[in-house]
């Protein structure tokens, strides 16, 4: 069912200083920042071999990674995301094994422009886990039905 590591997600308090940090000092391939507004984020990747790490920094006071921030004011490992071919397959899969989706069950489309879900961090060893569609041909917001 799961496939490759896409990406580990830190969320960060200072999205500058955090990119200084992978560019400069460590000498990272650092994408440009993108925003989210959908999901409340800024994020940006680091380019590694076989895989990310994201950057990902409120958007705005309403942020879901807010809440996490006044946990965690330093920041922290927020998830781990993982590539798998059949979304609503998966999604289907683990509901009968007794796993959450958060939010209401339907996908979303994520950073990659790919259709993602998120699994309740309860039900999976205390991490909050992200699903990405990798057959899927990357989309915006805008080409989902019923989006103007």
């Amino acid at each position: 069912m799961l496939k490759r590591l896409n990406h580990v997600a830190i969320v960060v308090p200072d999205l500058d200083k955090a990119v200084s940090l992978y560019q400069n000092v460590l000498g990272a391939h650092v994408s440009a920042p993108q925003d989210l507004p959908e999901h409340g984020v800024t994020v940006v990747f680091i380019d590694l071999p076989g895989s990310k790490v994201e950057l990902v920094a409120p958007l705005g006071d309403a942020s879901p990674v807010a809440t996490f921030l006044a946990r965690n004011p330093q920041g922290g490992m927020h998830h781990l995301c993982y590539e798998v071919d059949d979304l609503i397959d998966t999604r289907d899969r683990l509901l009968t094994q007794g796993l959450r989706v958060l939010g209401d069950g339907q996908p979303s489309i994520g950073a990659h422009g790919r259709p993602v879900l998120f699994l309740h961090p309860k039900d999976c060893a205390g991490t909050l886990i992200e699903l990405e569609e990798v057959r899927a041909k990357p989309v915006t917001l805008g080409d989902l039905p019923g989006s103007e």
